[in-house]
């Protein structure tokens, strides 16, 4: 039995043999250890293995010896600005008002620019928001003063609470209940570490964190815009393609009276894609709905509890079910990967559909020998589509549809169109390959089934509803 530890620990010599006696002692074996002072003094994350005996003494003596966090009352950390004269003892007012209010400063940073004025910034310890309000009415009688965003600074104020503020930040922007907050601690600290073995810093990898988030959430309510075509096939046969500014497209194909989804984004944008599903399709509450699932990633998979009707290749119904009964899908199997699967599942609310919905309608448990295999056929309405299945390039299970009359195919994530993003769709697709080490499995693998879907068209005018960016639209010339 596995568990996880996030301990608050003394910073003094011998701190962490305490911590490693106490789980000797018991006989449970620590699994991972992750401590970087220059983040955050005191916490340190241990993954411990044991019986389940084992494992409640242990709880037992770390909450005994104080290195369990138990209290949840943090301080939080604000980041002003006072704009002061430049001018010798400018400062002496500001801080004998912060000494007043016994106020303690974590940071400082102040750099004269010509100007006349410095901008003097202080990070400062506030456990009480009315005692800040009443400092900050006293602190505009000395200079402007303005309050800066945490999130959005380079820096790290204070490293004893790093991670506790950190946590929080990310909590108040998307709007999370106080159960998610060891999750968030746990799975930052494992991307953190990770990348920090790979030479990358941990301020930057905290920063691509936050502006992941900040991404997420800015683009809620009235501000969810996504770029919507339509595309004719035949005269009773269109696609429209929805292209939020964060997660996977949705095409919704109408053929023949009947209405089919392909992929579905996240479930952060429930409510905002229900408005636009019920624009495009008026009496979308009484229909069934079916979607079609390219691959089982978080950001093609957050709408599928809306559906009576779930098609996808075994495999992606295989890794759905263990979703839902709590164990790790095949993304988060790999071990890069999981941290930021975890996060994002947080930060999005993500929910596994129940299996009793989800229909696996060709049987891919075959030995597959090329990148990209035909596993069988799936018609809707007037189209015709071959189904081939990749090798798991970017993700096992992953499924592309081709339908060689009408010259359309959806590629999923294998063919993305990487030049027909909007500016918001490329701004948040920067942050998953960084914080995941990459995006694909294989990059490699999936770079060759790429290619086999360009081989396996035949010439004409393509359209290739990829499951980022825009439509591409090929021209393939006949081979003699």
């Amino acid at each position: 039995m596995k568990k996880m530890y996030i301990t608050t620990m003394p910073d003094h010599i011998g701190a962490f043999l305490k911590a490693s006696e106490c789980f000797a002692s018991l006989g449970v074996n620590i699994t991972r250890v992750s401590y970087n002072k220059a983040v955050d003094s005191h916490t340190l994350f241990i993954d411990a293995e044991g019986d389940e005996e084992q494992l409640r003494k242990a709880d037992a003596e770390l909450e005994k010896i104080g290195y369990l966090q138990t209290d949840k009352n943090e301080q939080s950390i604000v980041l002003l600005e006072f704009m002061l004269r430049d001018v010798p003892g400018s400062v002496t007012q500001a801080l004998r008002l912060i000494h007043r209010y016994r106020l303690n400063i974590s940071y400082i940073s102040s750099q004269e620019n010509g100007s006349g004025y410095q901008g003097f910034k202080m990070g400062l310890f506030v456990d009480n928001e009315q005692k800040l309000r009443e400092f900050l009415l006293e602190a505009q009688e000395i200079c402007p003063v303005r309050v800066l965003d945490y999130n959005r600074s380079e820096r790290v104020f204070d490293n004893s609470i790093f991670y506790q503020s950190f946590v929080s930040g990310l909590m108040k922007l998307t709007g999370l209940p106080e159960e998610n907050r060891d999750a968030l601690l746990v799975n930052s600290n494992l991307i953190m570490q990770t990348l920090d073995e790979n030479g990358l810093s941990p301020f930057k990898t905290f920063e691509s964190i936050s502006r992941f988030a900040e991404l997420l959430s800015k683009y809620r309510g009235d501000a969810f815009q996504p770029r919507i075509t339509e595309h004719t096939v035949t005269e009773n046969t269109k696609i429209t393609l929805i292209e939020p500014p964060c997660g996977s497209n949705t095409a919704i194909v109408q053929s023949g009276g009947s209405v089919l989804f392909v992929d579905c984004g996240y479930a952060l944008y429930r409510e905002e894609m229900l408005r636009v599903f019920r624009r495009i399709i008026p009496d979308f509450d009484r229909i069934r709905k079916r979607v079609f699932i390219t691959h089982a990633d978080v950001d093609h998979c957050g709408l599928l509890p809306l559906f009576d009707e779930i098609l996808a290749s075994r495999t992606t119904k295989a890794c759905l079910e263990l979703e839902y009964n709590g164990r790790h899908g095949l993304r988060e199997q790999n071990p890069l990967h999981r941290p930021y699967v975890n996060i994002c599942k947080a930060l999005t609310f993500y929910a596994p559909p129940k299996p009793e919905t989800v229909c696996a309608l060709w049987d891919t448990q075959i030995e597959q020998t090329m990148p990209l295999e035909q596993v069988g056929f799936f018609d809707f309405g007037e189209l015709r589509f071959e189904v081939y299945q990749g090798q798991g390039g970017h993700l096992p299970g992953e499924t592309v549809l081709v339908d060689y009359a009408h010259h359309i195919a959806f590629t999923g994530d294998i063919y993305i169109n990487m030049h027909g993003m909007t500016r918001e769709q490329a701004e948040y697709n920067k942050y998953a390959p960084v914080l995941m080490s990459g995006v694909d499995t294989d990059p490699e693998l999936c770079a060759a089934e790429r290619t086999a879907i360009l081989q396996r068209l035949g010439a004409g005018e393509w359209k290739l509803f990829g499951a980022h960016g825009a439509v591409k639209e090929l021209h393939i010339k006949a081979e003699y």
